[in-house]
């Protein structure tokens, strides 16, 4: 039966997939002591690795999925059968049917399959970009793509996956890991990984395997002769991130800190990458546990952030400090609502302008809780100057707020006049995205400055409006050009 994932043999798009569950693509290999963990069940991040993987494969352009599915197939379809976020064409194949090992089964995995296939498997997380790099690797002819990841040289006996060379960005050969390729002095060798562009004709090699032995690594013997392997290297530092699962205690555990690792955005201010990342994971995994949803979140973080402002209403030192932690504890809630988000596959538009909205509803309550402590306690100073600041601030807010989404939905369409003014406004929204300031309320409260705060508040505040104004002046494109 030609089904989802019949394709024209002409067409080189990869938009589909091949998930083992049961195996790895070269094997389990030899397992550690103790109890074995199913590891298309274990949690990683709030959802099952199955779960993250289908849904991985769908954000990275994937549209057609069959799955080799073992004893816990009736689990796997519960788990996505009744899941909004999954859009894709799913088949399922089990493996009582249809056994990996069987030739037959590759033989008719090649006549039904036409065109570029992703093989993966069961037992590792991976970032979109490494999915997305791979489709743009694909080409015409009969030429594979390999993943292969550096490995610590600690974790060999976990695994089957080969030792791999290559040359030029081609693979020039294939090793077990006993053997070794080089005497590499290094703590990491490279490995292949579940993850292997196999285009119609290359997958019909496959089915040539002797009886009961996977023959993925037969066809990488066979290919790397002949220069017909590509490779991509995963990069970790580049966002091409791939981290093995082993099915042990402690697997989840490690792998859950990559992913972490992974959510931390380039241009996130000091405080941001050193404090509130490291915080926000703890209260993420257990907002996760909670089953809280990104927008809970973002209402956590806007109801912590307006306490944050009634504390500093009252005026006195102590509640200043009190305020300043409040609000530190909404700075880091803030990142929370986004790593829900995209560890959940919950990203939406919707979202994002709410998570937008509640930051200036926090900011312009810490505004006027600071002028209204400050009006309250002033002694000395003309007693509306507090109150002319906070206004100041909150005003400056408000445009900043328009001017901000002006720009991002002048972005969306295009609409930049040139791509350096892009680049400028761009620069300009990540500093504002920046969450550095809360450190310097805080500083403020803690040596009795509030008015001084509030001060410069009102004056930078200004000057960012009326910044990001000029920069996009002229940033809708004339009918006539």
């Amino acid at each position: 039966m030609a089904g989802a994932l019949q394709q024209s043999a002409e067409t080189k798009l990869l938009d589909q997939a091949v998930l083992l569950t049961t195996t790895g693509l070269f094997g389990d290999g030899p397992g550690p002591l103790g109890k074995r963990e199913i590891i298309p069940l274990m949690k990683v991040g709030g959802l099952t690795m199955f779960q993250r993987t289908v849904l991985t494969l769908q954000r990275a352009g994937i549209r057609r999925l069959l799955i080799l599915a073992g004893e816990q197939e009736d689990v796997l379809r519960r788990s996505i059968r009744d899941d909004p976020r999954v859009t894709l064409s799913v088949r399922w194949m089990p493996v009582r049917e249809f056994p990996i090992t069987d030739p037959h089964t590759w033989d008719m995995l090649s006549d039904e399959i036409k065109g570029p296939c992703l093989l993966v498997g069961p037992r590792a997380m991976f970032a979109r970009d490494l999915v997305e790099r791979l489709r743009q690797e694909v080409g015409a002819g009969e030429t594979a793509v390999l993943v292969a990841n550096r490995e610590p040289r600690a974790a060999r006996g976990d695994l089957r996956n080969p030792m791999v060379a290559w040359h030029e960005g081609r693979l020039t050969g294939v090793a077990e890991p006993a053997e070794g390729l080089s005497a590499d002095s290094t703590e990491t060798d490279p490995r292949a990984a579940d993850l292997l562009v196999l285009p119609g004709p290359l997958l019909g090699m496959a089915a040539a395997s002797v009886q009961g032995a996977l023959p993925i690594r037969h066809l990488l013997d066979r290919l790397a002769p002949t220069g017909r392997i590509k490779v991509v290297e995963a990069q970790p530092e580049t966002g091409l991130w791939y981290h093995p699962v082993r099915g042990h205690r402690g697997a989840a555990a490690e792998a859950e800190r990559t992913l972490f690792r992974s959510l931390r955005g380039q241009f996130e201010g000091f405080v941001d990458t050193y404090f509130n990342r490291t915080l926000s994971a703890i209260l993420t995994r257990l907002f996760l546990s909670l089953h809280c949803s990104a927008n809970v979140v973002t209402g956590v973080s806007i109801g912590v952030g307006v306490a944050a402002a009634m504390a500093f209403a009252m005026g006195s030192y102590q509640a200043g400090l009190l305020g300043a932690m409040l609000f530190q504890l909404s700075a880091v809630i803030d990142c929370c609502d986004g790593e829900v988000a995209r560890l959940t596959f919950t990203e939406s538009k919707g979202g994002a302008q709410l998570d937008l909205i509640g930051d200036n509803v926090v900011h312009i309550a810490i505004f006027a809780g600071i002028a209204w402590g400050v009006f309250s306690h002033a002694e000395g100073a003309p007693s509306w100057l507090p109150l002319a600041l906070g206004g100041a601030a909150i005003g400056a807010n408000l445009v900043s707020l328009w001017l901000v989404t002006r720009a991002k939905a002048i972005r969306d369409r295009g609409g930049w006049r040139t791509p350096e003014q892009a680049a400028r406004v761009e620069f300009i929204l990540r500093n504002m995205a920046s969450r550095d300031f809360s450190v310097a309320l805080l500083a403020a409260a803690l040596i009795g400055l509030l008015p001084w705060f509030l001060c410069l508040t009102a004056i930078g505040a200004n000057l960012f409006w009326v910044m990001l104004a000029w920069v996009s002046r002229t940033s809708v494109r004339s009918p006539l050009a």
